[in-house]
């Protein structure tokens, strides 16, 4: 398979950054693929909460269709779902467990799963919760991507029966995540949908700094946040910001907060996309602690971890300017080494011609 690839991608939205983190990893991925020389089509389900909200209605990198229902996916992408190189069925697709089931009866080339979710979908299926894949579908791909890395692949080979896990990481788009130049607005900000599980760490590592620091200025900009959380006077609030605005917004940070899920700090070796947008951008990076953080980013070399407010007060304080922009500029090179959309374009791929062989050395063992 030394050529370009067809690949069908199916996953949440790519239309649609609003109140998933799913899009903005998307794009950055199918426009690697796309600077690879790859073919992509994207299969979103047409919802209507996105539908109202989309932010890229023409893609450019890639084809992008909808459909309504499981019936009508099969009837009209049959012939392509058939013929792609690779079909990869995402984390939270809309009656995910029926699309894996009806792609897997065309018995496609490689069906392939990208977890965008791994540590939610684990804990999901100790539940019993099957909202986007069952635990008997897990053996049927012929890769499982996942979002988290380190022990989590055993986990999923090991305790969920998937023949071939393969950590795939969010990536950034070094093309559109860039420092913007612009004045710093800011001293500290964050940039997440609302989740009442990290919404305790949020309270910790931002909006009590804001208490004791009142002459900073903070920022907070996503959805779904309620209406009774006590924001201090000087933290502004953004309810959305579509990713065209995310560089502005970094770049207007002197330090930008990372959070974490409870189930993905659990996990271990799941960073967030939000640490790669910042780092493209240049802006320092404080975040809280999970395993496997220090093998990307650098303790105090090119990433502040904090535990608890003092010590993100104590960063806002006494951090030299000079020292905040040598970790910056250390988590810059990091991303742009490793966490490109195009870098992770080349892991993907590869993976998949790899599989591809070992799938075509197999059977010809087996008919010799």
């Amino acid at each position: 398979m030394n050529r370009p690839l067809d690949i069908v991608v199916l996953g949440l939205s790519l239309s649609s950054s609003w109140g998933n983190g799913h899009a903005t990893t998307f794009r950055a991925l199918l426009r690697g693929l796309q600077a690879e020389g790859h073919k992509v089509l994207f299969l979103e389900r047409d919802v209507p909460w996105y539908a109202a909200e989309r932010d890229l209605l023409d893609p450019g990198f890639c084809e992008l269709s909808y459909y309504h229902a499981v019936d009508e996916l099969i009837a009209g992408f049959r012939r392509r779902l058939a013929s792609a190189d690779a079909v990869i069925i995402g984390s939270y697709v809309p009656q995910g467990v029926a699309v894996i089931d009806a792609v897997a009866a065309l018995r496609p080339r490689l069906l392939c799963f990208y977890d965008i979710d791994t540590p939610v979908t684990l804990a999901k299926l100790d539940r019993n919760d099957e909202e986007y894949v069952a635990r008997r579908q897990m053996p049927l791909f012929d890769l499982y991507f996942s979002f988290s890395g380190g022990q989590v692949i055993d986990r999923l080979e090991t305790r969920y029966g998937v023949s071939q896990g393969t950590a795939l990481y969010c990536s950034v788009d070094a093309e559109q995540y860039r420092h913007t130049g612009e004045d710093l607005e800011w001293d500290l900000g964050y940039l997440g949908t609302y989740s009442a599980d990290r919404q305790p760490m949020l309270e910790r590592l931002l909006i009590e700094p804001a208490r004791q620091l009142p002459m900073m200025r903070f920022v907070v900009a996503g959805p779904q946040y309620p209406d009774h959380i006590e924001w201090p006077a000087n933290v502004a609030r953004i309810e959305h910001l579509p990713p065209a605005d995310h560089p502005s917004f970094y770049s207007r940070q002197r330090f930008t907060l990372n959070l974490t899920r409870a189930a993905m700090t659990a996990a271990g070796w799941s960073p967030s996309v939000r640490l790669f947008e910042a780092a493209a951008c240049r802006t320092p990076i404080i975040s809280d602690f999970w395993r496997g953080l220090d093998e990307l980013f650098a303790k105090d070399e090119a990433i502040i971890i904090a535990r608890d407010a003092s010590e993100v007060v104590e960063a806002l304080i006494c951090l030299p300017a000079e020292k905040r922009q040598r970790m910056a500029d250390a988590a810059y090179r990091i991303v742009h080494d490793r966490h490109t959309g195009r870098a992770r374009a080349r892991q993907l791929v590869s993976a998949l011609v790899t599989s591809r062989q070992r799938a075509d050395q197999s059977a010809q063992g087996i008919s010799a």
